[in-house]
């Protein structure tokens, strides 16, 4: 009667093990479509054995616990392409809104392949500079014609503004880009202490029993990967500590910053307005990846470049112009120089009655606006104490056609780095993931077992029966 007793017990462990593995399969089931889940499975073994008179005997299985199926490896390999994804994605954004802040466009169908030909730029600053120059050669074919005056002052607003518009757009990019990293900075401390949060909700939870909290971990990685979005670093386990991480980052002398260790967030990360540091006393960090750096970059590079391009070509006019119009200096000059405001204006005292195409006085004098129109094929050298090389209208164009490039250039570097991140997520969920077919075939295994295990109880409780209300009988 004690064997059958006793199994009765190992039937009942049974029971239990195979129920912990139903319930795993059906918590696999259940997530997925869940990214930021890993797939789990019940450890089962075998019970303490017993000495019988048959011999060594073991007294049944049990769930030791439930395992995480994770690879570190590829959960950093991971986390560092998402953070190189992230660079070029906030790259090709600015890149993009900076392009669409000049204007320009190009008409393709003439067979012209870069907008530095003037006369294939159907908007922006090289098409109105073209029609600038092309007004002062209409004005010195008819000096006195108060028609070709008042062109020529219209065309030379239209470029004004052309000019304080796209610079105006290019400085609220730069203003946004800011802003996107202020808020990437706060973004990045909230999930720094979220971080710290689950290091110490783990180590409490695997204190007596190391990689049990699978929930927590999941949710650990999964908030790696959003500060990935942010920023590059890397983590290593907290020697002495159960299931706890440190975040570091690379610090300005190539060394590594604790950001977070353990359950304690180091300072959290600042922005200094041209960098980033962390910690009491501030340490200045050396990010090289993710949406921070990136929006940084494009603020303080390609953006920040084309607006000072865009300055260097309106002061180069503006005082070609004037020199050509006011050779003495002593008279009324074209442009205001400095600008009352942007960075190009007309002079206010002008008009179409006191715009001069000559300089004797005469009526049908037009020395000053041959002089003006020839600058549309002057070259300048900085090499001779300009601000731009080429012509106006070739420097405007390689401006243009030269940021067209880096969008480019970004773009293609992109592609291949979402393919890049594909792969490395792909062989991580090729590890980690839900595998439907494979949780079913767990699922029917679990389920025939349990169901054998409870018939191996009711013969049994026959068997029991028999023994204790029928066998006096």
């Amino acid at each position: 009667m004690s064997d059958l007793l006793g199994g009765l017990s190992i039937t009942a462990h049974a029971l239990g093990a195979q129920q912990a593995g139903v319930q795993t399969a059906g918590r696999n089931l259940s997530n997925v479509n869940n990214a930021a889940y890993a797939r789990q499975r019940v450890n089962l073994s075998d019970r303490t054995q017993i000495q019988t008179a048959l011999g060594t005997q073991g007294t049944g299985v049990e769930a030791l616990g439930i395992e995480q199926i994770r690879d570190s490896f590829l959960d950093a390999n991971v986390t560092a392409e998402v953070s190189r994804t992230a660079l070029l994605e906030s790259q090709q954004s600015a890149y993009s809104r900076a392009e669409t802040s000049l204007g320009e466009q190009v008409d393709r169908s003439a067979g012209s392949g870069s907008i530095s030909d003037a006369s294939q730029s159907t908007t922006g600053i090289s098409s109105s500079l073209n029609d600038f120059f092309n007004g002062w050669e209409g004005l010195s074919a008819n000096p006195t014609d108060s028609g070709a005056r008042q062109v020529l002052l219209q065309k030379a607003a239209v470029l004004a503004d052309k000019f304080n518009t796209s610079d105006q757009r290019l400085a609220g990019l730069q203003a946004d880009l800011t802003s996107a990293v202020t808020a990437g900075v706060s973004n990045v401390n909230g999930l720094l202490k979220q971080i710290a949060g689950l290091n110490k909700a783990i180590g409490a939870a695997e204190a007596g029993a190391p990689g049990s909290a699978v929930d927590l971990r999941d949710q650990r990685q999964a908030l790696l990967e959003s500060l990935a979005k942010q920023m590059d670093f890397t983590t290593q386990p907290l020697a002495g500590s159960s299931g706890q991480i440190e975040v570091l980052a690379r610090d300005g002398s190539g060394g590594t910053f604790a950001l977070v260790q353990g359950d304690a967030v180091r300072g959290g990360l600042s922005f200094t307005g041209s960098g980033f540091t962390s910690g009491v006393p501030p340490v200045a960090l050396a990010l090289q990846s993710g949406s921070l750096v990136g929006n940084l970059t494009a603020r303080d590079g390609a953006v920040a470049g084309l607006r000072d391009n865009l300055r260097n070509a309106a002061q180069q006019l503006a005082g070609s112009v004037n020199a050509a119009y006011n050779p003495g200096g002593t008279g009324t000059d074209f442009f205001q120089v400095p600008p009352a405001s942007g960075i190009l204006a007309l002079n206010p005292a002008l008009s179409y009655s006191t715009l001069r195409a000559g300089s004797n006085g005469d009526a049908g004098a037009n020395d000053i606006a041959l002089a003006v129109g020839a600058l549309a094929g002057k070259t300048f050298s900085t090499g001779s104490g300009d601000l731009i090389n080429g012509t106006l209208t070739g420097f405007i164009g390689s401006t243009v056609t030269g940021h067209g490039a880096a969008l480019a250039s970004v773009n293609a570097r992109l592609t291949d780095q979402q393919s890049v991140e594909q792969l490395v997520t792909g062989e991580r969920n090729a590890v980690s993931s839900v595998n439907m077919d494979e949780e079913m075939a767990d699922l029917m295994k679990y389920q025939r077992a349990y169901e054998s295990s409870a018939r191996v109880i009711r013969t049994l409780d026959n068997l029991l029966d028999t023994l204790i209300n029928r066998l006096g009988a």
